[in-house]
C-alpha cells in the first residue's frame, strides 16, 4: 500500500520584549535559577496581571506578515493543569479568541518550487517555568526564570506532506520571525520550538490518520529526523494489524526514535474559561496601520528584489535572502564593489566556509562587507587574482592588515600584467620543457587540452601565481602554436 504523510507543525516563538507578558520581570536567558520571577509569575493571592503592550504589537506585527486576519477583539483564558512549573496551577493563554486568524506562509523547497502552507492561527500566552533534573540525584529542580515569558504560538493547517517540507517550513518561519524583529530564533535556547503533529493515510484517502504530536524539537535536523521515524513506526505499526493511538511522544536524538510520554489530551481537559483578571484586548485599525507601516522587507520580497535587481539566481537570492543579517552583509559587498554575482559568489563561498568553520555567525565575521568589497575592487581592476584574492581573504581574516590594498602592497602580490614580463617568463618555461613542446606540437585537439593545463601550471608556478591568467593562457597559445 502506498501512503501519505500528513503533517501540521505547532510553533512557539518567545517574543523578543524586555519583560514578561504580564510581570515587570526580566526575560533575559541564563540568570541564575528563580531571579527573574516575582509575585506576579508566581501566582501570589492578590496580584494582578498586567499585559505587555509590545507583545501585543508583535503578534500583530507577525499576523500582518503572513496575510493573516487580526482579531479586533481578542480573550485571554485559563488553560488549568497542574505541573510543577506551573506555580499558578493554570496557564493563561488564548482559546476560542486568538489574536491572530487565518494566514499563510509561502515556502521554497530544494527543487525550487514553491508551497503555499496555510497557517491556522497564532495566538499570546505566557511560558512555564523549568524542570530541572540534572544534579539533583534522584529528585528535580525548578527554575521559574522562565515562567511568564510571552510566546507566540503558531499553528499550521495539516498542509505538510513530508519531513523535508516541514524543515522548509520551520526555516522559513524562523528567517521570518527574525526580520520580524519578534524573536532572536535560537533554537538551543528554547527561543524556537517545534511540536509535530504527524498521522499517516492511505494515498488517495481524504480521511485524516490519527495522529501522533511529538514535542519540543528544537533543530531543523531532529524536527527532519523525528517525523521521519514517527512516520515509519505508525506505517509498519497498521501494516502489522495495529493502531496509531492519538498520544504525546518525545524525540530522543541519541537513540533517534520517538517515545510515548503521555496520552493525548484534549481541550476540554483543560477547563478552559476567560481569564477574570485580563479584559479582553481590543486592536484598533489606525493600531494596525501603524504597524504596517513600519513592516520591514521581508524575505520572500527580498528574495524577489535580488533576482529583479542584481540579476542574481533563484537558488543565489534564496540563499543571500535566508537571514536578514547575511543579506544586509551582502548588499553592504555590493555597495562597495558593484558587482552583485561576484559579492555572491564570494559571501556564498569563501565567506560562509570560514563562517562555518570557525562556528560564528555573520554578525561575528572577521571579514567586514567593506574589506570583502574593497577585495572584489581588486579582482575586478586586475590588481590580484582570484587565486591571490583567496590568499587576501584569509590574511584578512587572520586580521593581517586593514584592507585588501595594504595586504596586497605588504605581501607584495600585486598581479602582473606587463605583456613583456610574461612573454620572458613563458619563454623560460617554455625552454625549460622542451621535451613537452614537441610532444603538445605533435598532438591531436584532444591531447593538446590536457598538456595546455600543464604548460599554465608550470607558467603560474614560475610566476608565484602573480601572473594574469587570462594574458598567461591568451600568450600561451600563441607561443605553442606559433
Amino acid at each position: 500500500m502506498q501512503w501519505e504523510t500528513v503533517i501540521g507543525l505547532e510553533i512557539h516563538a518567545q517574543l523578543a520584549t524586555q519583560s514578561k507578558i504580564f510581570s515587570g520581570s526580566a526575560t533575559t536567558f541564563g540568570a541564575e535559577p528563580n531571579t527573574q520571577a516575582s509575585l506576579v509569575d508566581l501566582g501570589m493571592p492578590g496580584t494582578l496581571p498586567v499585559l505587555n503592550a509590545e507583545a501585543v504589537r508583535m503578534a500583530c506585527k507577525f499576523g500582518l506578515a503572513i496575510n493573516a486576519e487580526i482579531a479586533e477583539q481578542n480573550v485571554f483564558a485559563r488553560k488549568n493543569y497542574f505541573y510543577p512549573d506551573l506555580p499558578k496551577g493554570y496557564q493563561t493563554s488564548q482559546m476560542d479568541h486568538p489574536i491572530v486568524g487565518k494566514g499563510y506562509l509561502d515556502i521554497t523547497l530544494e527543487d525550487g518550487t514553491t508551497r503555499r502552507i496555510g497557517i491556522t492561527r497564532a495566538h499570546l500566552e505566557e511560558d512555564a517555568g523549568k524542570s530541572l533534573h540534572e544534579d539533583f540525584h534522584g529528585m528535580s529542580g525548578i527554575d521559574l526564570n522562565r515562567a511568564g515569558t510571552p510566546l507566540l504560538e503558531i499553528v499550521s493547517e495539516p498542509d505538510i506532506r513530508s519531513a523535508k517540507e516541514a524543515v522548509a517550513y520551520v526555516k522559513a518561519m524562523h528567517s521570518l520571525v527574525r526580520y520580524l524583529g519578534i524573536c532572536d530564533g535560537n533554537m538551543a535556547e528554547g527561543s524556537l520550538r517545534c511540536d509535530c503533529n504527524v498521522s499517516v493515510r492511505p494515498k488517495g484517502q481524504a480521511e485524516f490518520g490519527t495522529r501522533a504530536e511529538i514535542k519540543n524539537v528544537n533543530s531543523f535536523r531532529f524536527i527532519e529526523k523525528a517525523i521521519n521515524y514517527e512516520v515509519q513506526r505508525q506505517i509498519e505499526l497498521i501494516e502489522d494489524g495495529g493502531k496509531v493511538v492519538q498520544e504525546t511522544r518525545l524525540y530522543d536524538p541519541n537513540k533517534d526514535e520517538t517515545r510515548s510520554m503521555r496520552s493525548k489530551e484534549e481541550a476540554n481537559d483543560y477547563r478552559y474559561f476567560p481569564c477574570p483578571d485580563l479584559l479582553p484586548v481590543v486592536i484598533e485599525p489606525s493600531f494596525l496601520e501603524e504597524i504596517r507601516a513600519s513592516l520591514p522587507e521581508l524575505p520572500v520580497q527580498k528574495r524577489e528584489r535580488f533576482e529583479s535587481q542584481f540579476g542574481l539566481s533563484s537558488y543565489d537570492a534564496s540563499v543571500l535572502s535566508a537571514s536578514r543579517e547575511l543579506a544586509d552583509y551582502f548588499e553592504q559587498v555590493n555597495a562597495t564593489c558593484g558587482d552583485a554575482k561576484l559579492a555572491a559568489n564570494w559571501v556564498m563561498g569563501e565567506l560562509s566556509s570560514l563562517l562555518n568553520k570557525e562556528n560564528l555567525e555573520i554578525e561575528q565575521s572577521p571579514v567586514s562587507a567593506e574589506q570583502l568589497g574593497g577585495m572584489i575592487l581588486r579582482i575586478k581592476d586586475n590588481t590580484i587574482s582570484g587565486k591571490i584574492a583567496k590568499m587576501v581573504f584569509e590574511a584578512l581574516a587572520a586580521g593581517e592588515g586593514a584592507s585588501a590594498d595594504e595586504i596586497i602592497e605588504k605581501k607584495g602580490l600585486k598581479q602582473v600584467t606587463d605583456a613583456g614580463a610574461i612573454e620572458k617568463m613563458l619563454d623560460e618555461v617554455l625552454a625549460a620543457n622542451a621535451e613537452q613542446v614537441e610532444q603538445y606540437r605533435a598532438s591531436d585537439e584532444a591531447k593538446r587540452g590536457k598538456m595546455f593545463g600543464f604548460f599554465v601550471g608550470q607558467a603560474m608556478k614560475a610566476s608565484k601565481g602573480k601572473a594574469n591568467p587570462g594574458q598567461v593562457n591568451q600568450l600561451l597559445k600563441q607561443k605553442l602554436e606559433g
